[in-house]
């Protein structure tokens, strides 16, 4: 299985009424969203599936990808924070038939699985908010290979911009 994790795009700050599972996308985060899901199209990367986290800010970021031409995301609990990579591999079997699956999530819970899956134990790596990892799995099987991980600011300059660069 080709397994593609996006982290969630920027959301509202920590802190504001009604707790960390209702913070919704900002206006940087919607667009960051809308240029992942455009990078996936334009590389032939949409997924046969796509997976979210019930919370707000992920799934807003699965319903932008949705409009950019991935199918529609489902709502899975096991990816909500604190989601551990021995959990992810269990789930992930029930998905074995799928070639290419987006899981749209958070950190750390996706730097912990990332290590786990290379084999790493240092530390060091921190996925930041609409980032890509691409990596090769067999679930259950806890080793991967990595393919690339993209953070959002190294993907292609948003459509609207590159219109008004060519007018």
């Amino acid at each position: 299985m080709n397994l593609l994790l996006i982290r969630h795009a920027t959301a509202d700050a920590h802190g504001l009424p009604g707790g960390d599972f209702s913070r919704a996308l900002v206006e940087k985060g919607q667009q960051q969203a809308h240029r992942v899901g455009r990078f996936l199209k334009a590389h032939q990367l949409i997924p046969d599936l796509v997976l979210s986290s019930p919370v707000l800010r992920a799934k807003e970021t699965a319903e932008i990808l949705h409009q950019e031409g991935c199918p529609e995301p489902m709502i899975e609990q096991w990816i909500s924070c604190g989601m551990t990579p021995e959990t992810a591999l269990h789930e992930l079997t029930a998905f074995a038939r799928f070639k290419k699956v987006v899981i749209v999530g958070h950190e750390p819970d996706f730097s912990s699985l990332v290590r786990h899956l290379l084999g790493a134990d240092f530390d060091t790596l921190r996925v930041k908010k609409a980032s890509i990892i691409s990596l090769k799995i067999a679930p259950p099987r806890s080793k991967g290979i990595l393919d690339f991980l993209i953070p959002c600011k190294f993907l292609e300059p948003p459509l609207e911009r590159e219109e008004h660069e060519e007018q």
